[in-house]
């Protein structure tokens, strides 16, 4: 019997499972796919000579976290590549703004917008450099983070207090126009807030913008060498050096609870593994506790709180193999690992705009992925494997560019959308369609065929709009991995802080499980308060 069961093998359960083996527990991961790594995936699906990944493709969080930098993960084969700049984000007109490592080349960029505006980013780039590590440290450490958020604020207050804690809070459109007298600026932190689900004009975009931009200045947009499942074989080959076990093929049905307690889980095939002293769920949180524990172990009011759960944005994915580089009218986007494609702030807005009145949009925003740049062994030379994403809504009711898609991702649906998307990446790169040798099209029910965690192509695990985040993750009241059934504890993107390829929801499990077996008396206390909250007395 192991110590400890982890219901999935994405990062965060992989991260989870590794420091429960470090602290000497046996441990056994159970995988519903045929092979580990959830969103962290890399396939030859498109054309066999060349290496495209499934999902995730940059990692600036990784390449920050303390917590995978603990790992030492380069010791059990992990490399990291970076293209010659980390972002660019053209406009048709011709010109470009470039998010480089070195922090001369994207002021220069954005002078090119408007005189001044590189010092305006060497501003931002100051505030960063005062506040990074205990920003890291308050991001990346279970929440509430005390001892960390006690030294932000103090470093807060020392750059510009109450004034700077308004800036990060702002929508980044209006972060955008305080800053910057040009749109360049404007436009990296606009386009990396809508990594996430957060659009132009939403409380908080400004902040996570600038955190992001901040990220790739910093640590730049690395990727594996050799696709992106190479950092999920780093994780399963130092999880076998410590003894744990990753187990593939075997979809968990349930959790199994005995008086109020997380024993073990079932598996669909019938078979019941049982758990000496934990379960870790690297699992979507509605899965976990309508399906996996049920009703009856989870309060009432938790229930209710599920109904308001709101998930992030739909994706839609495009893969390429490319028989050349893409033909960018703009100098610098040839040298970009990631290119952003939107005509301008208006034209993010109006995207945004059409997702929130449930249409597709008619010039989606694109995240541009040029891998083989990034990564030479991705493909042959002179060629390029790429891919493009954008979002879409979940609930589709019409479509803005009026080509009939009706969100049932049929193959209709899928090529319309893919001639679409290709369409968006010719206004800035004419010729680009010339250049295709294949492409694969990844709608958002196949994201969640391949990854059942990616409810609809929902990609963090739930929106990271403020409502939704710190106490408010993943329903209000909580922020912790702790569960309302003793043992069990939630390590997934759901959690605290969020997603993004960093493990800290897994590290923050692991600890919690570890932390409740040395204090068996807060297991104890845990299931009282269970009790009382299901008999209807305030907790």
């Amino acid at each position: 019997m192991p110590d400890a069961v982890v219901i999935g093998a994405g990062p965060n359960g992989l991260v989870a499972a590794n420091l429960l083996a470090d602290a000497g527990w046996s441990v056994q991961v159970l995988e519903e796919q045929p092979e580990p790594g959830g969103a962290v995936r890399h396939d030859r699906g498109v054309d066999p000579d060349f290496v495209n990944d499934l999902f995730s493709s940059f990692y600036p969080l990784a390449a920050a976290s303390p917590i995978l930098s603990a790992l030492r993960l380069q010791d059990h084969g992990l490399r990291w590549s970076h293209a010659p700049h980390v972002l660019a984000h053209p406009l048709s007109d011709g010109r470009c703004a470039v998010l480089d490592r070195h922090l001369d080349t994207t002021a220069d960029s954005l002078d090119a917008f408007a005189p001044g505006d590189g010092a305006a980013w060497r501003r931002l780039w100051d505030l960063w450099d005062t506040i990074r590590s205990d920003l890291l440290g308050a991001l990346f450490t279970p929440f509430p983070p005390v001892r960390a958020t006690t030294r932000l604020a103090l470093r807060l207050r020392a750059a510009g207090g109450l004034r700077t804690a308004r800036s990060l809070v702002l929508p980044v459109r209006r972060l955008g126009e305080e800053e910057f007298r040009g749109e360049g600026g404007r436009l990296l932190l606009a386009g990396n807030a809508l990594h996430a689900d957060l659009t132009p004009e939403s409380a908080g975009s400004g902040g996570f913008g600038w955190l992001m931009s901040m990220l790739g200045q910093t640590y730049g947009f690395p990727v594996p060498v050799g696709g992106s499942g190479a950092l999920t074989e780093a994780l399963v080959r130092r999880l076998a050096a410590h003894g744990g076990e990753v187990r593939c093929g075997e979809r968990v049905a349930a959790v199994a609870v005995r008086d109020g307690r997380a024993v073990g889980v079932r598996t669909a095939g019938g078979e019941t593994v049982p758990a000496r002293r934990a379960v870790l769920a690297d699992v979507a949180v509605p899965v976990l506790y309508r399906e996996l524990v049920g009703p009856e172990h989870v309060p009432a009011q938790l229930m209710e709180d599920l109904r308001r759960f709101q998930w992030d944005f739909a994706t839609y994915k495009v893969d390429w193999a490319l028989d050349g580089p893409v033909p960018w009218q703009a100098e610098q986007a040839r040298r970009a690992g990631t290119v952003h494609l939107a005509d301008g702030m208006d034209e993010l807005t109006r995207f945004a705009a059409q997702i929130a009145m449930h249409q597709v949009p008619d010039r989606p925003f694109a995240l541009f992925g040029q891998m083989t740049l990034s990564d030479p062994v991705r493909s042959p030379r002179g060629t390029e494997s790429a891919w493009a994403y954008t979002h879409v809504p979940h609930d589709i009711r019409s479509d803005a560019g009026d080509e009939g898609i009706t969100g049932d991702w049929g193959p209709a649906d899928q090529d319309r959308m893919a001639d679409r998307v290709e369409r968006q990446v010719e206004r800035f790169a004419p010729g680009f369609r010339s250049r295709i040798r294949a492409r694969r099209v990844l709608a958002p029910p196949t994201l969640q065929e391949l990854d059942a965690n990616l409810l609809g192509g929902a990609i963090n695990g739930g929106t990271t709009a403020m409502h939704q985040q710190l106490v408010f993750r993943p329903v209000p009241g909580t922020g912790r991995p702790e569960t309302p059934v003793a043992g069990l504890f939630l390590a997934s993107a759901g959690a605290h802080p969020g997603g993004g390829v960093h493990g800290a929801p897994g590290a923050n499990a692991a600890r919690a499980a570890l932390r409740a077996h040395r204090a068996p008396g807060l297991v104890r206390a845990q299931r009282l308060l269970t009790r009382r909250d299901r008999a209807g007395h305030p907790v």
